[in-house]
C-alpha cells in the first residue's frame, strides 16, 4: 500500500507541477470554453483525455510501443496550441443548433482522446525513469495513472471555479474570457514550440 500511495502522489505531483506546465496548459485549454454549470460535459471530456493517455502510458511503460522522446516533447505543445486555436471557433450550444452543438462537442471528445495518446507517451517518459528496476510495474502504473487523474480534476476544478468568478461576480463576457484564456495558452504553447531543441535540429 505504501508503494501504491507513493506512485499515486508522484502522478498527482507530475501533472500539477508548475515547473512542467505543459500538461496543465492542455487541461486549461480543454476547459476554457466551459462554465461551472457544464461540469458534466467537462467530466466526459477529461475522461476522453484520460482514456487516451492511459492507453499509451501503459503501452509505452510496458515497452510495447517505441518512439522518439524528443518528438513527443515537441508534439505536446503542438497539441496545446491546436486546442487553444480550436477554442477561438467554438460555438456555445445556446448560439448554435442542437446538431451543430453535438458535432462541436463530439469533435472535442475526439480531439481530447487523440491528443491524450500523445500526452500519455510524455507521461511514460517520467514514469519509466522512476520505475528503475521494479520487478512488477502493474501496481505503480495503476497508482501513477490514478494520481494523474486526480491532478487533472484539481486543475479542472480550479479553472471552472475561476471561470465562475469571472463570469458571475466580475461579470465579464464568456466570449471575452474564452479568448483571453485561450490566447494566453496559445502564446505559451507557441513559446514552447519555438524554443524546442528538437525543432531546431529539424529546421537545420
Amino acid at each position: 500500500m505504501d508503494e501504491f500511495l507513493i506512485y499515486l502522489r508522484l502522478g498527482f505531483d507530475h501533472i500539477t507541477d508548475p515547473g512542467g506546465y505543459d500538461h496543465i496548459l492542455f487541461v486549461i485549454a480543454l476547459c476554457a470554453v466551459y462554465t461551472l454549470q457544464q461540469w458534466r460535459q467537462v467530466l466526459i471530456l477529461v475522461t476522453a483525455f484520460t482514456i487516451g493517455h492511459s492507453i499509451t502510458l501503459a503501452l509505452a511503460t510496458l515497452q510495447l510501443i517505441h518512439y522518439k522522446t524528443e518528438l513527443i516533447e515537441l508534439l505536446i505543445p503542438i497539441t496545446i496550441l491546436i486546442t487553444a486555436i480550436v477554442n477561438f471557433f467554438f460555438q456555445d450550444s445556446k448560439a448554435s443548433t442542437n446538431k451543430t452543438s453535438a458535432i462541436n462537442q463530439s469533435g472535442r471528445y475526439v480531439l481530447a482522446l487523440s491528443f491524450g495518446l500523445i500526452h500519455g507517451m510524455g507521461f511514460s517518459n517520467y514514469l519509466r525513469s522512476l520505475l528503475g528496476r521494479e520487478v512488477s510495474i502493474t501496481q505503480p502504473l495503476l497508482a501513477f495513472n490514478i494520481g494523474l487523474e486526480l491532478g487533472q480534476l484539481v486543475i479542472v476544478g480550479i479553472v471552472l471555479t475561476l471561470t465562475y468568478v469571472v463570469l458571475t461576480i466580475i461579470r465579464s463576457s464568456r466570449l471575452r474570457w474564452t479568448l483571453i484564456v485561450s490566447g494566453i495558452v496559445a502564446g505559451m504553447a507557441l513559446s514552447l514550440i519555438v524554443n524546442n531543441e528538437y525543432l531546431g535540429e529539424l529546421i537545420k
